[in-house]
């Protein structure tokens, strides 16, 4: 039998950064609410989760690298919404927000979550950030389980 690891959804003494993007405000709004609601649910303090706005997805990796680089929260997510338009700028502005977003989380010890939604519609956007299905909750689910389940390979 395997040796098995997996975290839990215990938030209780938690900091948690949030790197949420202004644009497409009407979803990603609704994204940070969905995250900061199921955090306290799980236990983190509302005054334990801080919330970053910047102006779009492009921004969310460098923001994430600099909550990280102040070693004051347990875990980091992004949180954002592109959805694509008539030109390839979609494509430029998804690519690099999931790299950089990846590429901190391989080059860091603090767990990071990628919660951008990359849709298609606007309609598509608003059936992932609403009250059926928030992929901003997801995100909060992520990283408290990440969190705790990269725990116990520090103790």
């Amino acid at each position: 039998m395997p040796n098995v690891y997996q975290g839990n959804l215990n938030g209780s003494g938690l900091k948690i950064g949030i790197a949420v993007s202004r644009f497409n405000t009407v979803i990603t709004e609704n994204l940070l609410k969905g995250a900061v609601d199921r955090l306290v649910s799980f236990g983190v303090a509302d005054l334990d989760i801080d919330a970053v706005w910047v102006p779009g997805a492009f921004e969310l990796p460098q923001t994430l690298h600099i909550m990280e680089k102040t070693g004051n929260y347990d875990g980091v997510m992004a949180l954002g919404c592109v959805i694509r338009g008539d030109t390839p700028h979609f494509d430029y502005v998804c690519g690099a927000a999931g790299s950089g977003i990846t590429r901190l989380g391989l080059s860091s010890e603090t767990p990071v979550v990628f919660g951008v939604l990359t849709c298609d519609t606007f309609e598509q956007a608003q059936a992932r950030a609403g009250v059926k299905s928030n992929k901003g909750i997801e995100a909060a689910d992520s990283l408290i389980e990440l969190i705790n389940a990269l725990k116990t390979f520090s103790q």
